[in-house]
């Protein structure tokens, strides 16, 4: 009688930086890649894409990974969180992907979670964390990715479908567990999304009958509006979005996640 091995997990985990000089993100950093090294389970690789400066790069070098198994790789294009996780993505040897910001970390369980539903749930295609949201102070903002196991939010408790987004926008990737053959296939994070790419992945995923459930466990903490951030500056900033900005940003992701493949979309302001 053959005996039959069983499939190895493996997981990769994507970091891009944009600017090495933001604010507190040395200590930032070190406390996202602490994150990694005390993992109950382990990753395969950390894939971070940094841009071409020399303070980052000589930082990287520099920087104690224990003994994670980093590749580094230089983004030589316009800084761009889309471009530079599918790039990530793309050099990834690992069957399952995660997404990482550098002022972010995971709880130490995250991994040993993602692997223990995946052998339970192999039909499902993602997996997100419970996600405390907190502020430049680590004080508690709030919860993101629970309203799936809220009653009348999900047809079926904790999973994440295309209905349910139609009505909740109160999603984010940070943290997610997907598998790298899925992401590629239905056409990855589109870079003319700046504000909802997110949301637009996750209603392009469901669309394409992805399964992508929600494990009950906090499993990330993500920094809310960091000074200097994409969404900083368009709440805080010169970059306001105003109410119709936002409408219209929405309603676009929602026309757009039909499509596979990147289109350019901007936002004209209606003239008076």
């Amino acid at each position: 009688m053959t005996k039959t091995t069983e499939k190895k997990f493996t997981i990769s985990v994507i970091l891009p930086i944009k600017s090495g000089k933001a604010n507190g993100f040395t200590d930032y950093f070190t406390k996202c890649i602490e994150s990694i090294k005390t993992q109950e389970s382990k990753i395969n690789e950390l894939i971070i894409v940094h841009t071409n400066e020399d303070y980052i790069t000589d930082f990287l070098k520099s920087f104690d990974f224990g003994d994670i198994n980093v590749q580094s790789y230089p983004w030589t294009g316009e800084p761009n969180f889309a471009d530079q996780v599918n790039y990530g993505v793309e050099q990834s040897k690992s069957e399952w992907i995660s997404l990482l910001e550098f002022d972010d970390e995971y709880s130490k369980i995250w991994f040993k979670n993602v692997e223990k539903y995946n052998s339970v749930y192999p039909d499902c295609d993602a997996f997100l964390p419970i996600v405390v949201d907190v502020d430049e102070k680590s004080m508690f903002v709030g919860f993101t990715n629970e309203a799936s196991f809220a009653l009348n939010v999900s047809s079926e408790m904790g999973v994440l479908t295309n209905e349910t987004l139609h009505q909740f926008q109160n999603f984010q990737i940070a943290g997610m567990a997907f598998k790298k053959e899925k992401y590629i296939e239905y056409g990855k994070i589109k870079p003319s999304f700046k504000l909802t790419f997110g949301y637009e992945f996750f209603l392009r995923m469901t669309y394409n009958m992805s399964k992508i459930m929600t494990i009950p466990r906090i499993g990330y903490k993500h920094m809310n509006l960091r000074e200097g951030s994409i969404f900083w500056n368009y709440k805080n900033g010169e970059n306001v979005l105003s109410e119709n900005e936002v409408k219209f940003w929405i309603e676009s992701a929602k026309k757009e996640y039909f499509f596979n493949k990147d289109r350019q979309i901007k936002y004209v302001p209606e003239s008076i």
